[in-house]
């Protein structure tokens, strides 16, 4: 994994990166927010570890900073502070764990494993804290109701959102043609109606103008979006 300590304390980031590192993981450290911010937002982690009390801005600001920048990568939070208000804090700012020092190396490992599971589930897709929603290049924005593909918009109908919206739900999921039915418009399976595989073919086209093809027709079963 390629692993981001943003850390102050030159000691703990030392033991970090050398566990870490003998785990087989590529670890980059920053101590401070901004730099971490930078790096974060350039470069794609498969995991943050982040400390609260760094010098030049406070973790919990970090972690929002970078959840409305649209960064998604895993973060736990590793700090001295051990108060209920502050395990709230963090979590609420957009961390997935929250780890008190001083901490056995081997719970790091444990809870960074268990939060990895959970982000890799492929049956839901983490929305960002703004409720928008980014699957590969495509991303979803329904405060505006706006799509974009490469940061290209996509014009697309109410019932073509419908449909792209509970495929971006489970990416690398089948989804099949009576559940979309069923929840894009609201009728039981009908052997006579072509409703679904009109819709799915202007999706693709529209889609596969701007990039690669991204929604696969997975025969006799369904379809799914590639992630």
């Amino acid at each position: 994994m390629k692993l981001l300590i943003i850390e102050d304390e030159v000691e703990l980031a030392a033991v970090l990166h050398r566990g870490l590192s003998n785990e087989g993981s590529t670890v980059t450290l920053a101590t401070d927010g901004k730099t971490g911010v930078e790096l974060a937002c350039s470069v794609a982690f498969d995991f943050i570890l982040l400390d609260v009390n760094l010098p030049d801005q406070n973790g919990f600001e970090v972690c929002q900073t970078l959840r409305d920048a649209g960064v998604i990568t895993p973060i736990i939070m590793v700090t001295a502070r051990d108060d209920v208000a502050d395990r709230i804090r963090g979590l609420k700012s957009g961390a997935d764990d929250y780890l008190s020092k001083p901490f056995a190396f081997d719970e790091l490992l444990a809870r960074m494993d268990a939060v990895q599971r959970r982000v890799e589930r492929p049956s839901v897709t983490r929305p960002h804290p703004d409720g928008s929603v980014t699957v590969g290049d495509l991303h979803f924005d329904p405060r505006t109701m706006t799509l974009t593909r490469s940061g290209n918009p996509v014009q697309l109908t109410v019932k073509e959102m419908g449909v792209l919206r509970l495929l971006m739900e489970s990416p690398g999921s089948v989804i099949s043609r009576s559940d979309i039915l069923r929840t894009v418009w609201g009728i039981e399976d009908d052997p006579l109606t072509n409703i679904v595989e009109v819709y799915l073919s202007r999706l693709r086209r529209k889609l596969n103008a701007l990039g690669p093809p991204i929604v696969e027709n997975v025969r006799g079963f369904g379809y799914r979006l590639i992630p």
